[in-house]
């Protein structure tokens, strides 16, 4: 153990450095170079005031990580250096920037706005290549994506009207964080960017960034190796609207964990708005902290549904719409039942049939949308049988496939059966018995009966014509009929 230094009252700096070099000499054994090089080597001596050793750390994010994670070191140091009456202040470098809070921009104070200074050229922004210069934030946000081009329906309704309020009152709502799910292509990062372009369209003084949670990953890993972690952290303090894309990828990540935690808190407890997506809800978020968990679900989750047929259908007539492009509708109803449900698929399936329009100057049939959801590897029966059809059908009805096979006599399953019958006498090639065979051995004349109850039903139940007519239509949509 090293001897304690003899302490005077009052120190002269020369003195503090000594004491600190002694201290680091014995912290340098306890933890590992990169954690000495990022968390210690920053830190400078300024006084020794009798049994007190003050040292400077450069912001408060500094200071309240060595509190949490290295106080045991700092006071075994501290303690073989000084004596076990040694004592350690901190000193926390004063920013040279004001800090602006979002209450300003609401009261639409003029003083406030004219005041309002983000990012001075000291501070380094970890986006950029060092080196260059920039008087203020960048967003990263793409312009096309808007609540204007958004398109809604039933499926991502809920998310969208959430994701509205949070860009009309940023900050201020109960959805902060506002936590966006969804399988992918579904639109996450359209909708939570439209938020980012609405608030920097109405409140230019703020500061948004969006950013993948990749990137953020590279900026730790960059300010761990080149000991610049103050300035991450004083980047991060001058954000006001942070969207953190796929947050899922933290997982395992324990480091950026840490660091997006303190992040976290310095935002929300100042007010500033945090928006995240993932492809899974937080409950299913695995190798991540439960401190993080628990924060994220602090605000409201929302969630983004795969689009059904209408919703397809709107999207893809806005996007010709957009291009003054024509398409017939029964070629745009084929595309869209096929496309699959990610958003993303169908756009580029929208992408590919606006560029023949434009460039192969033909018209675009049926023939040419087989040919481009060839290129997506979008898969189609070629030959419509009683099996498929049954399948359609119990898929429509919610039905078991080995119900209306069975004997069973209930009624929604009989209708289903005889439904089954009527379509597959109407479109397939199998003969009744054929068709009989399949659905539990029944005979020609049990099929008869079947086709002659449907046609009744389709001319007195509306309910019923309808149910018929969609399954129709999903069958011409299927086969090309």
């Amino acid at each position: 153990m090293s001897q304690p230094l003899p302490m005077k009252e009052k120190s002269t700096p020369h003195h503090s450095t000594q004491v600190w070099t002694k201290c680091l000499d014995i912290i340098r054994k306890r933890v590992s170079p990169q954690s000495f090089n990022t968390w210690f080597k920053p830190i400078k001596p300024v006084e020794l005031n009798g049994d007190t050793l003050i040292i400077q750390v450069p912001n408060k994010f500094f200071y309240e990580w060595l509190e949490e994670h290295y106080i045991d070191v700092l006071r075994q140091a501290i303690h073989q250096t000084i004596g076990p009456q040694g004592k350690l202040e901190y000193r926390i470098v004063v920013d040279n920037y004001k800090r602006v809070d979002l209450t300003d921009v609401y009261n639409n104070s003029g003083d406030a706005k004219q005041q309002m200074d983000f990012l001075p050229e000291e501070i380094k922004n970890p986006f950029i290549i060092p080196g260059i210069k920039h008087d203020r934030i960048l967003s990263h946000l793409k312009q096309r994506y808007t609540f204007d081009n958004f398109i809604v329906g039933d499926s991502n309704r809920f998310a969208y009207n959430a994701a509205k309020a949070v860009a009309n009152r940023p900050g201020k709502t109960a959805f902060n964080p506002l936590f966006i799910f969804g399988k992918v292509g579904l639109g996450k990062t359209h909708l939570a960017q439209a938020i980012g372009n609405a608030i920097t369209s109405s409140h230019p003084k703020l500061n948004v960034v969006y950013i993948t949670t990749e990137r953020l990953t590279h900026q730790v890993i960059y300010s761990i190796r080149h000991q610049s972690m103050d300035d991450l952290m004083r980047y991060y303090q001058n954000v006001h609207i942070l969207i953190v894309d796929d947050i899922q990828f933290l997982a395992r990540r324990p480091k950026t964990q840490e660091i997006f935690f303190h992040i976290f808190n310095h935002m929300h407890q100042l007010e500033r708005q945090i928006i995240l997506t993932s492809d899974r809800p937080v409950k299913e978020l695995e190798h991540m902290e439960e401190r993080l968990i628990s924060r994220f679900k602090w605000g409201v989750t929302v969630d983004l549904q795969p689009p059904d047929f209408e919703l397809k259908l709107a999207i893809a007539r806005a996007r010709l719409r957009d291009e003054q492009v024509e398409v017939p509708e029964r070629v745009l109803e084929y595309l869209c039942y096929h496309a699959g449900d990610s958003i993303r698929d169908l756009e580029g399936i929208l992408s590919t049939l606006v560029a023949r329009a434009l460039f192969m100057q033909g018209d675009i049939n049926m023939a040419t949308a087989q040919k481009i959801l060839q290129y997506y590897k979008v898969q189609r029966e070629e030959v419509i049988t009683v099996e498929s059809i049954a399948r359609l059908v119990c898929d429509h009805f919610n039905i078991p496939l080995q119900d209306v096979k069975g004997k069973t006599r209930k009624r929604p399953i009989v209708e289903a059966r005889q439904l089954i019958m009527y379509l597959s006498k109407k479109f397939t090639k199998h003969s009744l018995k054929q068709i009989g065979k399949f659905l539990g051995n029944r005979d020609h004349t049990t099929v008869i009966y079947a086709c002659r109850t449907v046609e009744d039903l389709i001319e007195t139940d509306e309910k019923y014509r309808q149910n018929v007519f969609t399954i129709e239509k999903k069958l011409r949509l299927s086969y090309s009929l």
